[in-house]
Order: C-alpha cells, then structure tokens, then sequence
C-alpha cells in the first residue's frame, strides 16, 4: 500500500541522486576515480539539486492543480508562468529545456514545442516525472499516459519513451516489494520496437549476468554510452544505466544512487532516475537522513521560482492527490 514515507521518499531519491550525481556529471569513471576516489557521499558541503529537481517540482505543480485531468497545454501555461518570465539565465539548464522554452516563447505550443526540439529525445523528460507516478501510484499505465502529457511539452519519441518508463516504474515501485515488477512495469510502458527498448533490455541483461556491483557499473559503462555522441544526455542511455543499476543492486537505495554518481555520462540524471524508483521502494527511512536533509529544500538554482520549495510537504500533497483527497489543491 502507498504510504507517505514512500511518496517522500521517491521525491528526495531523486533529489539526493540529483545532487550527489551533479560534480561527476560528463566525467568518465577513471577521472571521476583519479579526483575524487570513491564517491559515496555529497562532494560538497552546500550540495543542492539542478534542473533535475526543479523540473519535477514543476512536474508537480501542474499535477496538484490539474490532477489525471492533466494535458500538454497546461504543462506548458506552468512552464509560462513560472519559466518564460524569469530573469537571467537559466544555470546548469539542459537543450531540450531550453528549446521548449524558446519554442514556447514563439507561441508554439505542445506537442510541436517537443518536436521542434534539437534534443527532443534527451533524458531531460525523464528526469522530472517522478511525482507522475506518485499521483498514480499503482497504476503504472495511467503514470506512463501522463508521462506523455508531460513530456510533450519539450520531447519527442525516445525522449517521451523514457519518461513513460521512469514514471511508470516510480508508480509501481510505490506498491510493492519486489523490485523487479518495477522494472517490468517500467519496460512494459515503452513500445517494444523502439531505441529505448532495446538499450533498456540490453542494461538488464548486463545487470543480470553481472557478478555484483562493481562488474555491473563496470560492463554498463562498457556496453550502453553512446560514446560516438558528443553529449551523454539521451533518454535511451540515461535511463537504461538507470535502470540497469538499479537492477543490479536489486533496488537497494545507496548501491542504487551512488554507482549512478561513480558511472559518470550524465550522472546527476541517472543518479536522480534510479534514486526515485529506489526511494520510492523502501521509503525516505532507506535514505540516509544526513542526505536527504541536504536537499529537503529546494535552492531554485535554474528555475528560480522553486526555491524554497519543501519537497517532503510537495510529496505529501502528491501522496493526498493519489489518496483522492481534494484539498490537496490548497498546497498549490
């Protein structure tokens, strides 16, 4: 059964890994091991989240206001009033973010503002929907439909596929005890045809036959980056290491969140990914306390009108959502 302590803790998993997954993020594992040996912990004394977080707080703002009624126009009216009219740049932003926000600038709307998108299948989708599957706890379908809504916005085909596969997996993770229906509620919510299939099939065999921790990280990296790409941030990548990983340490929080930081590519968004379907699983009590004191507020370092926001209240405010009890639109 959904409880808050897992709706928490699927909020602040992604968050932690955000955080804690942001100084590798772009490194290869032998620089990341040459500066820093082993990273299990927070770098940095005033670690905070990046785009990751913030854009699932904006993932969660229309949710507290629409509910499953949710539709691409009304991401896009959230990203209008909270994005398009920030001043300043945007730190630490991501292409795709940042051609939607263009796009909508221009008055295009979803879902060619997603499909007029130089990284329309980047994991920039993906990062942000795990509050999706907090509102649909246990109904992994209805989280991957309202993926879509989501992800349209800003994303495209593999870039969507990958959206659909997180939420839905954070859906299911929040029900059971078994991390494995997690992953089949996530690969199930991809088409079977599709890039982010293949490569996500491809992660879980490797985890499968990995002889523990260090050899799966290890042959994940060998086998899945797109090292041909100049940029780590596809949706099929990322989430494949994600899931990949956290099949491997067979759901298990810290194993989960801090091989996503050691793997390097985009380790800020894949530490996020597997830490929400970890903490989603086994709750915030799985998370270390000291780390998800860190970022249980939230610095606003990109989108500056999330700062400040409680992400332990916002999951609490989801968890009412998916209870069905309407005075969760007070939170909003």
């Amino acid at each position: 059964m959904v409880t808050r302590d897992r709706c928490r803790g699927a909020l602040l998993g992604l968050a932690v890994g955000d955080a804690m997954g942001a100084p590798t993020e772009g490194m290869t594992p032998e620089a990341i091991h040459a500066a820093h040996g082993r990273v299990e912990g927070f770098l940095h004394t005033q670690a905070s989240g990046t785009d990751d977080t913030e854009y699932a707080v904006l993932c969660a703002q229309g949710l507290l206001a629409h509910g499953r009624r949710l539709t691409s126009n009304d991401v896009a009216a959230v990203w209008t009033r909270a994005v398009l009219s920030q001043d300043g740049g945007f730190h630490g932003a991501g292409f795709s973010e940042m051609g939607a926000i263009a796009n909508l600038r221009a008055g295009v709307a979803p879902p060619v503002s997603g499909n007029d998108n130089h990284e329309s299948w980047s994991d920039g989708a993906a990062m942000r929907v795990a509050p999706i599957g907090v509102l649909c706890a246990g109904d992994p379908v209805e989280a991957a439909r309202l993926a879509r809504e989501d992800a349209q916005v800003s994303h495209a085909a593999d870039g969507i596929y990958g959206a659909q596969a997180i939420a839905a997996a954070v859906a299911r993770a929040l029900v059971t005890d078994d991390h494995t229906e997690v992953i089949a509620a996530g690969l199930a919510a991809v088409p079977e045809d599709t890039w982010t299939a293949r490569l996500l099939r491809q992660a879980l065999d490797v985890a499968s036959h990995a002889a523990g921790m260090a050899e799966a990280e290890r042959e994940l990296y060998r086998r899945i980056p797109l090292f041909h790409y100049p940029w780590p941030d596809s949706a099929p990548e990322a989430v494949a290491l994600a899931f990949g990983l956290f099949a491997a340490a067979e759901g298990a929080f810290v194993p989960s969140v801090v091989s996503a930081v050691n793997i390097g590519r985009d380790s800020d968004t894949i530490a996020a990914m597997a830490g929400a379907m970890a903490g989603a699983l086994h709750g915030e009590t799985a998370i270390p306390r000291a780390w998800r004191t860190k970022v249980r507020q939230v610095s606003g370092v990109c989108v500056t009108a999330t700062a400040g926001t409680d992400l332990v209240d916002l999951a609490d405010a989801l968890y009412e959502a998916s209870q069905g009890n309407e005075e969760y639109e007070n939170a909003t």
